[in-house]
């Protein structure tokens, strides 16, 4: 009798479990079955809602209901954990991060949302050059010279066509350190990029993760090796604008023709203590500049950026401080990010045939000599003080 209840409680339990494994199975098919497709499949804001949607799924599914094997289940926790981890630092500029979680989504588009060389042009198009846009020009540019120069990729794009110079723009008297649509339109039918279906994928993957996780239009540009980048420190804020439209339908239309700057159209880099501004580039919003402003200053937990408390400054996770703003203390929202990459003077050139080098020397003997206050700056531990040297004024 014991024994039949026994077996009969084995029997009723083995039955729940294939039960509730099935309908697990039927689940995880039901939300990784074939994409639906229509005439918006491929476009980017359908891709990206795909992608965070899996994430989403990815990172909260329970295991323990899937019904895997031991092995398997700390595989798929250990991989669940790395992805989570990935999703949150990648928002803090960690670049290995953000690698990680550009592979996941790269293997999310390729092998569950069907995406091949015809239709990845729906969402950049690529086969016709004509219809990319100044951001997607400069994106592939970008992409392919970061596969030669790495994280130098900007620094060379810039000085090969010499876009770090004074120029005039149209509607402009003076002339500005400007890096403009035309010239980047120029520099692309130049150039002749010939991209393989691979490399578009990892384009397309960009633009996704940089809107989805990433600092929008400054992503990339961010992690090259420059001495910074701002947003939204100059324009238009969109309180201004909306009110001044809504009584000047042509002031509307010059906004719309990109005719009078708004601030999430502001975008700057410092590179060689130039202050540039890519007038290509644009946030096209003010609630993506104000997400992308809420996102990357929270490295270390730094505190909640506010109404009364209206800045914060902090640093990201490669060591780049960066200072955000917000109304009501600014105008609009902003940040600075400073990259401290700036090329350091070596001995050799203070000591070689550098120009201008014996008058340096000079007016610092000079300057020394009349006690006039000098600072010297450095790292520490580079014996900064003149004394460790034995220096005076009685010796120079």
């Amino acid at each position: 009798m014991v024994t039949n209840i026994i077996l009969s409680v084995v029997v009723i339990c083995i039955a729940v479990y294939v039960i509730l494994r099935n309908a697990n199975k039927k689940k995880n098919a039901e939300v990784e079955k074939e994409i639906e497709v229509d005439d918006k499949t491929y476009t980017l804001d359908v891709m990206i809602e795909f992608v965070k949607r899996r994430l989403d799924e990815i990172t909260k599914i329970n295991l323990y209901d899937i019904g895997l094997s031991e092995e398997e289940l700390k595989r798929r926790k250990n991989k669940k954990y790395e992805l989570k981890k990935a999703l949150k630092g990648c928002t803090y500029g960690d670049v290995n991060d953000k690698k990680y979680v550009k592979e996941i989504i790269y293997d999310l588009l390729l092998q569950e949302y069907g995406v091949n060389e015809t239709n990845i042009s729906k969402a950049i198009p690529f086969d016709m050059p004509s219809l990319l846009t100044p951001q997607d020009k400069f994106e592939i540019l970008l992409y392919a010279y970061k596969k030669e120069f790495a994280y130098e990729a900007l620094t060379e794009f810039i000085k090969k066509y010499n876009l770090a110079r004074f120029k005039y723009i149209e509607g402009e008297t003076k002339p500005s350190y400007v890096i403009t649509s035309q010239e980047i339109e120029t520099i692309f039918e130049r150039e002749s990029l010939a991209l393989e279906f691979t490399e578009k994928l990892e384009v397309l993957v960009q633009r996704i993760y940089q809107k989805y996780k990433g600092y929008s239009s400054i992503d990339e540009i961010r992690d090259m090796n420059i001495d910074g980048v701002s947003g939204g420190v100059s324009g238009l804020p969109e309180s201004f604008v909306s009110q001044v439209a809504q009584t000047d339908g042509d002031y509307l239309n010059q906004i719309a023709d990109h005719k009078i700057p708004r601030a999430c159209d502001s975008i700057w880099i410092f590179f060689q203590g130039k202050s540039i501004r890519l007038e290509f580039l644009s946030f096209g919003t003010e609630a993506e500049l104000k997400r992308v402003c809420q996102n990357i200053y929270k490295y270390n937990n730094p505190g909640q950026l506010s109404d009364t408390n209206g800045y914060k400054v902090n640093e990201m996770k490669d060591g780049s401080r960066v200072v955000v703003v917000r109304p009501s203390m600014s105008e609009t929202w902003a940040f600075f990010v400073r990259k401290f990459d700036v090329k350091r003077a070596t001995l050799e050139q203070w000591t070689g045939p550098m120009p201008g080098k014996e008058e340096a020397i000079e007016l610092l003997k000079y300057l020394v000599k009349g006690a006039r206050i000098t600072s010297i700056t450095g790292e520490q531990g580079c014996r900064k003080n003149n004394n460790a040297y034995g220096y005076d004024r009685k010796h120079i």
